[in-house]
């Protein structure tokens, strides 16, 4: 049997992992185009504050571990994929037959349409690349502006603080991170920014990077307001890539459509990752969610499957963790709340502390904190177990810290313990 993955990140390595596992004898490749070992992205921001040297980004080690697996890397872009012959084409015009083929691509950050996007102080922060060319502009005491403060620009936000920038910060929406935390969470994290010297401007977008001369850029503001820059990051989302697998049959909507086996409308060819729409825990409906915790659930369950396994996959709860410049916040599950559900709320705006809880029925769905670490790994298993919380839904109601009380009287009940 012959598997291909194309893609090397968490998917695509645990995926190679686990077939390893179920067929010793079959053959497995993966094929990644960049010129690095497989890496996590998530790590890039160690390396960007010098807590890790570049190898440290690795998913594995290069030198033993995929040798050892019998695992093929194959540092290579792929140009074009056959579904009807069974093949892909590489760049350097060969091309791979498989049996079975997994698509792990990823996603791809979304370039806003700024004029000025093209000039050599503007940078993503996506790849080891990105990473090298950030490391060399943003020296201590340069001034470097972050256009977009989500998920990702706020990971990036907490690096650049350390590399000791005069960092501006650049959201269109009207609070940080906004489609992680509600108005009250995302302006503690504003103020919290703010207070630790960061420029942030909120409801406000770039119009246009011109080049100042010496190495400098101007960025102006859609307020009116012009900063100066060395470098420019941009982190304005992403979306899934599939542009391989585009004219093919193969559906997509907002990523590669599979079912709870991880396998496309192609019987042989499965997407797992950023790449794949898969089913989402809360909601039962079929979403491109772009977290780590994702792509390695998916990654398992499309491999047991291309070995022959009957394995389907449930949903993986949508959650975030970020500690930005110190302070914790969180969001798990249907953290916005479901229609006609309860909710209740802390917000001590002096202490930078706030939780919020959303109940369908007696079942807690989704919450989001910042400021209250204690609360995040209980949060979370809260909503994983479904557990009707009759007995202690007022009490949740009337104090939403007593969650961790809750969960041990809960699972005590249902001899979890």
């Amino acid at each position: 049997m012959q598997h291909l993955i194309i893609g090397a990140g968490p998917a695509g390595v645990v995926a190679a992992e686990t077939l390893r596992k179920c067929d010793p004898d079959c053959s497995i490749a993966i094929i990644g185009d960049e010129p690095e070992p497989p890496y996590s992205r998530m790590a890039i921001p160690y390396y960007l504050i010098d807590n890790i040297e570049e190898s440290g980004t690795y998913l594995r080690d290069p030198r033993a571990h995929f040798a050892s697996q019998n695992i093929e890397v194959v540092q290579q872009k792929v140009d074009a994929v056959d579904t009807a012959g069974k093949s892909v084409t590489l760049a350097d015009g060969s091309s791979r037959a498989y049996d079975k083929l997994l698509i792990a691509t990823g996603s791809n950050p979304i370039s806003p349409p700024i004029p000025g996007l093209d000039l050599p102080q503007v940078h993503s922060c996506w790849t080891l690349e990105d990473s090298r060319n950030i490391i060399r502009l943003a020296q201590p005491g340069s001034n470097v502006v972050l256009i977009g403060a989500g998920f990702i620009g706020c990971i990036i936000l907490e690096a650049l603080v350390k590399r000791g920038v005069n960092l501006a910060v650049v959201e269109m929406g009207n609070r940080m991170v906004p489609r992680m935390l509600d108005d009250k969470a995302g302006g503690l994290l504003e103020t919290w920014c703010k207070n630790e010297g960061i420029d942030v401007h909120t409801s406000c977008s770039v119009q246009s990077i011109a080049d100042a001369g010496n190495g400098q850029v101007e960025v102006e503001l859609s307020d009116g307001g012009k900063l100066s820059a060395a470098l420019v990051i941009t982190a304005t989302g992403v979306k899934a890539n599939t542009s391989l697998v585009e004219g093919t049959d193969i559906k997509l909507d907002q990523g590669i459509l599979v079912n709870r086996r991880m396998q496309s409308s192609n019987p042989d060819v499965y997407a797992a990752g950023d790449v794949a729409q898969g089913v989402d825990f809360s909601t039962g409906n079929f979403e491109v969610q772009a977290i780590q915790p994702t792509a390695t659930d998916h990654g398992r369950i499309a491999a047991l499957n291309m070995a022959g396994r009957d394995d389907e996959h449930h949903g993986t709860l949508n959650m975030n963790v970020l500690d930005t410049v110190g302070l914790i916040s969180c969001s798990f599950g249907l953290w916005m709340g479901v229609d006609g559900g309860d909710s209740t709320e802390l917000y001590n705006p002096d202490e930078f502390q706030y939780i919020n809880l959303q109940f369908d029925g007696n079942t807690l769905v989704g919450a989001s904190a910042v400021g209250k670490t204690q609360h995040v790994g209980v949060l979370r298993g809260l909503i994983e177990s479904k557990i009707d919380l009759a007995n202690w839904k007022d009490r949740l109601m009337a104090d939403p810290t007593a969650v961790m009380e809750a969960y041990l009287a809960s699972t005590q009940e249902l001899g979890y313990s």
